[in-house]
């Protein structure tokens, strides 16, 4: 058995400095630690996937993190694992719990996922150790970890028993009080939807107010990134091809590394309805340089558009109720001279902008790969 302090400050030397993740009682010693450590992080998150994909974010702008998970929440963390860390080039060392593991008496929830998380990791490409249970051994399995991370640009995974930490008290609290919206701005649905603007036309404002000195554009997977693409490609923006519903949080990770730079996630309806806990996180994490721009055209256009929820869902009202400070809802483009860019807005910052349905004619493909993605947005970042 070892004790929190020996691995984590370990990894503290190794530049891993936050940790990310949902809880699991094997991995509580290494949360309590990190709360009361001075100049580390603990971020708490509502899905295992989206840590990953915050994770993946803080990485591109030169932040070290360890994603923490229980195995049981492995699948919600395969996406983003395999179509935007994978893809990407973006490495997480992740620290997996192995709940169900043979000859350990366990909750019945776990026996299946138990029997298969070696061979899920072996199934996404991802290689895996077992965590170190002995203090000598520490210093090797991070050296490992490092070496490959370093050199791939693909996640690790270490693997842990139960009692393989020593138990450790939780000395304060971890997650910062906010200060929500007092009422969310209603501008109103007032137009039809044939009047409402074209994505490309929101594009357009967009761009215009995201000089590429000052800020970040993330694109979601769909017809989004395409479009953006389609206008203008830039060094400061990124195509989440994949991982639907994942781009809010990637650009967490950023805004998060980066308080100096204005972070914009263009997000859809359907990826919003996806991923909907990431509101709260954004919400209690999420600083003045973030904004939230949810198109919204109630259908999943690149699909074939067929419809979405939305249409009875008041994503103002959601997200002022997580913590965004400033909420603005309704149809008008200009909304959007308002709100991204705009200093007096206290953030973290959402609008959201009903659009019409459709896309641009002969709408290309990015030709720009994620990895040459990846490695512009370092340069730029770092």
């Amino acid at each position: 058995m070892i004790n929190a302090e020996s691995f984590v400050e370990a990894g503290r030397r190794r530049g891993f400095n936050r940790y990310i993740g949902v809880p699991c009682s094997f991995i509580t010693p290494f949360i309590n630690y990190v709360i009361g450590a001075e100049g580390l992080q603990y971020i708490s998150h509502a899905n295992e996937g989206d840590a990953v994909a915050t994770a993946a974010g803080l990485e591109i702008a030169g932040q070290r993190t360890v994603v923490m998970m229980q195995n049981s929440g492995l699948g919600n963390a395969v996406s983003p694992l395999t179509s935007l860390s994978n893809i990407f080039r973006l490495p997480v060392l992740l620290i997996c719990t192995h709940r169900g593991a043979a000859g350990v008496e366990d909750e019945p929830q776990h026996s299946k996922m138990g029997a298969i998380t070696g061979a899920l990791f072996e199934t996404m490409g991802i290689p895996w150790r077992a965590f170190p249970a002995e203090l000598d051994r520490i210093e090797a399995a991070l050296d490992e970890a490092d070496n490959y991370l370093q050199r791939e640009q693909q996640p690790f995974a270490l693997v842990m028993q139960k009692d393989t930490v020593a138990k450790f008290a939780l000395s304060s609290a971890s997650v910062p009080i906010v200060a929500h919206a007092a009422v969310p701005v209603q501008h109103g649905f007032d137009r039809r939807v044939t009047e409402r603007a074209s994505r490309s036309e929101v594009l357009a404002h967009v761009i215009a107010r995201t000089p590429i000195e000052r800020s970040v554009v993330i694109a979601t997977t769909g017809y989004t990134g395409r479009e953006l693409y389609a206008q203008q490609d830039r060094d400061n923006q990124a195509y989440i091809v994949g991982s639907m519903g994942c781009a809010s949080s990637f650009a967490l990770g950023i805004a998060l590394a980066k308080p100096d730079r204005e972070v914009v996630i263009i997000d859809g309806d359907g990826a919003a309805l996806m991923r909907m806990g990431n509101f709260a996180i954004i919400g209690t994490y999420g600083g003045e340089n973030f904004t939230h721009l949810l198109l919204d055209n109630e259908v999943h256009d690149s699909t074939g558009a067929q419809a979405t929820v939305s249409g009875n869902v008041c994503f103002g009202e959601i997200a002022a109720a997580c913590g965004y400070r400033t909420v603005m809802s309704g149809d008008d483009v200009t909304l959007i001279d308002e709100t991204v860019g705009n200093p007096d807005l206290p953030g973290p910052r959402l609008l959201h902008l009903k659009i019409r349905p459709g896309t641009i004619d002969k709408l290309p493909r990015p030709k720009v790969s994620p990895a040459a993605v990846t490695a512009r947005l370092r340069k730029l970042l770092r």
